[in-house]
């Protein structure tokens, strides 16, 4: 493959993870804005925002890097449809918990996509971006972990609550 379409590619892989992070953040925003009986859970996710901030940096940055930059269009469009998907918990009685999945699904589609990237940097000749795209994989899956590592505690918190009649509103 001719190093120009692998250029090509990996800006559109950059791209559209800027676009991915942005909507990350419509995702995750609102959900701790709602977060009332799960203190754990909104420090970990107010960190994971500000994280999120320093992905979206590193993306620019390497665009930058490549002459190219962001797709606005992209970016507004997923994070329409992140707001929309936050939007569509808040209905249900166990919205913790479908955040909880969904957040783990979502931070396990980033990894893929950083992933993904850093063969293509690799191929295309783009080392100087392999340390920004390491570091956003590496808080992706630290995230991805504490989900995971979490879900029994945050479920049977949620039944607790329940249990005492509480709300176990978010």
């Amino acid at each position: 493959m001719a190093e120009n379409e692998i250029r090509d590619i990996f800006v559109i892989g950059l791209r559209n993870a800027h676009a991915m992070e942005n909507q990350a953040l419509s995702i995750m925003k609102p959900q701790l804005k709602r977060i009332e009986n799960y203190p754990e859970v909104a420090e970990k996710l107010d960190r994971h925002i500000r994280e999120t901030d320093g992905q979206i940096v590193r993306l620019e940055e390497i665009l930058d890097g490549l002459n190219e930059d962001k797709s606005t269009l992209k970016d507004l469009a997923l994070s329409f449809t992140g707001s929309m998907a936050a939007l569509g918990h808040t209905v249900a009685g166990d919205e913790i918990l479908k955040n909880a999945f969904a957040n783990y699904a979502f931070e396990n589609f980033e990894a893929a996509a950083y992933k993904s990237l850093l063969v293509i940097a690799e191929a295309g000749g783009h080392g100087a971006a392999v340390t920004g795209l390491q570091a956003n994989l590496a808080e992706e899956l630290a995230m991805a972990e504490w989900i995971n590592d979490n879900l029994v505690a945050l479920t049977t918190k949620f039944l607790s609550l329940r249990e005492a009649g509480e709300t176990a509103k978010v």
